[in-house]
């Protein structure tokens, strides 16, 4: 009779070598290195797709014109937002040029004598009441339609210029916000301070619609502006803003004069008169130098003025000029300040650059 073998085996002596492969089953492997060349080749794909972009950008900003939608303007002002931050200011600045063209082309209306006058009238009506129910929609032109339906959109708003003239305009804000964030630091403060001045109009019909403190405050904007970027490329649009605003200060406007006389600080505007006061107070200022001076003509008598302010006067002048207009050339010399026109050289009223 064979007798079994007896062994030691046991569930306990196991326990080790089964815990040991039960590990090894549950671990999870190493994920893997993406291997470098395929890496490399997503990365010279997203370059060449980006620089296809922004080779692309100038010819479909040229091709927006009257009868594209406000769709085809964002996907541009994307497009830019991608491109610019790649760009040379001097490309920046062409790309900005372009801009201008692109919503000039885009808000263009070819209307009949009659749909100018339902234009007009409309547009009024929506920028003084923007909630009166209208009836004579169907009257306008196809695109007003189609404009105003999207207004607000792709920064397209009205605009009143007064007289009665109220067309559409790219807002201020879409340079500030398209451009400038990605531009050298005096373009971009330009550009940003110009648009905030710009949202609302400055003046109508001759006369200023913004308060001497405001003036005041703007002009010591451009001042400083021009001493902390004396190399800025809007150098020469900076000066002519510091200009006109010194004329506002001084002179008012034609519909809204500081003074009519001039004669001394009683016929002043009270307003303007102790914005004036402050302002000589300011130190390391020309602006402030010019309100020194502008306090010490008003002690002057006409006698004084004559003599101490000498101005070359032609024989028509001198003949037809009034006590009015004597004093304002004697306050242009005695203070060096420039007549200069309002669209001289160009618009800095309406947009975040001079146009």
């Amino acid at each position: 009779m064979t007798v079994p073998l007896k062994t030691n085996f046991s569930v306990k002596q196991c326990f080790p070598l089964f815990i040991f492969i039960l590990l090894i089953g549950c671990q999870k492997p190493e994920p893997q290195p993406i291997p470098e060349q395929v890496q490399k080749q997503s990365q010279q794909d997203e370059t060449v797709d980006l620089t296809l972009l922004c080779k692309n950008l100038e010819k479909n900003m040229l091709a927006i014109n009257a009868e594209r939608t406000t769709f085809a303007l964002e996907q541009i002002n994307q497009d830019l937002k991608l491109c610019l931050p790649l760009s040379t200011l001097a490309e920046q600045q062409h790309l900005l040029k372009l801009s201008n063209q692109m919503y000039d082309s885009f808000l263009s209306v070819d209307r009949t004598a009659s749909q100018q006058v339902a234009f007009e009238a409309y547009a009024f009506d929506l920028s003084q009441h923007p909630t009166i129910q209208q009836h004579h929609f169907e009257q306008l032109n196809l695109r007003d339609q189609y404009l105003l339906k999207h207004k607000g959109q792709a920064y397209i708003e009205l605009y009143d210029r007064g007289k009665g003239q109220i067309n559409y305009r790219r807002s201020p804000e879409y340079l500030a916000r398209i451009f400038a964030p990605y531009m050298p630091p005096a373009e971009q403060v330009f550009i940003e301070n110009l648009a905030s001045q710009n949202m609302l109009p400055v003046f109508s019909d001759q006369i200023l619609i913004i308060e001497p403190h405001e003036i005041v405050s703007r002009a010591l904007f451009w001042e400083d502006y021009l001493n902390q970027y004396p190399k800025s490329s809007y150098r020469k649009d900076a000066e002519y803003l510091l200009q006109m605003y010194t004329l506002f200060l001084f002179k008012g406007m034609s519909d809204s004069p500081v003074s009519d006389t001039y004669l001394d600080q009683y016929a002043i505007q009270s307003s303007s008169l102790d914005e004036i006061e402050k302002l000589a107070q300011v130190k390391n200022s020309h602006l402030a130098v010019q309100a020194n001076k502008f306090l010490q003509f008003l002690q002057l008598s006409e006698q004084q003025r004559l003599k101490e302010i000498p101005v070359q006067l032609s024989p028509k002048e001198q003949q037809s000029m009034s006590e009015k207009q004597l004093a304002l050339k004697q306050l242009d010399e005695y203070l060096g300040l420039q007549n200069l026109s309002l669209s001289n050289p160009r618009d800095c009223f309406s947009d975040a650059v001079c146009l």
